[in-house]
């Protein structure tokens, strides 16, 4: 929790520094989490709660910031393309998986 409140602080400050360069200035803060473990479902965290408006994008999660990464919508082809290359480099990447867990051991 305590993390999420320093860096809605952050956010704020830096707001306030902008704007008090430039009262006019339009000032667009967001967090991102690039995956959204609770797929399909919203991310709905506690420590966001009374934090940050997820309805008003303060948080882009998942879908959402990559859409925004690309200005378009293109999730479903990303998550494709993910799979493709997975598939492809499935050897390699049990490969390498396989020598970490020896690493650790």
């Amino acid at each position: 929790m305590k993390e999420f409140a320093a860096l809605k602080l952050k956010l704020l400050r830096w707001t306030a520094l902008r704007l008090s360069q430039d009262k006019n200035a339009k000032v667009f803060t967001r967090l991102a989490i690039p995956y959204n473990p609770y797929h399909p479902q919203p991310y709905q965290r506690w420590t966001l709660k009374g934090l940050y408006d997820l309805a008003r994008g303060e948080i882009l999660v998942g879908e959402e910031f990559w859409n925004f990464v690309a200005n378009d919508d293109i999730y479903d082809e990303l998550l494709d393309v993910f799979q493709e290359a997975g598939n492809e480099l499935r050897e390699e990447i049990d490969k390498k998986f396989a020598e970490f867990r020896e690493k650790g051991d």
